[in-house]
């Protein structure tokens, strides 16, 4: 039987799926009801963001499976590529 990552990738081709990927940062603040999370993985510039409706555990220095697929997010006119995470799991 296949596992969740596998079935998001048979469905989304434009997912990724990388595991034990160790976390550099991990920054968590609150934006209205929800808390954004970003991770800076080891190897990679470019940040990986999630949203969570509670704080979550410290994850630097831990390593992770996700989920993710490429996205741009705009900030005062300037566009910044991120990853943008679908699933993620402690190793």
């Amino acid at each position: 039987m296949k596992n969740s990552p596998e079935k998001l990738l048979e469905k989304h081709h434009e997912m990724v799926h990388t595991e034990m990927s160790k976390v550099n940062s991990h920054v968590q603040r609150k934006q209205g009801e929800w808390i954004i999370n970003s991770l800076i993985i080891e190897g990679c510039s470019v940040p990986f963001k999630y949203k969570r409706q509670k704080m979550y555990k410290d994850l630097k220095g831990r390593r992770v499976n996700l989920t993710y697929y490429p996205t741009t997010e705009v900030v005062g006119d300037i566009s910044f590529e991120i990853m943008k995470v679908v699933r993620i799991k402690i190793s």
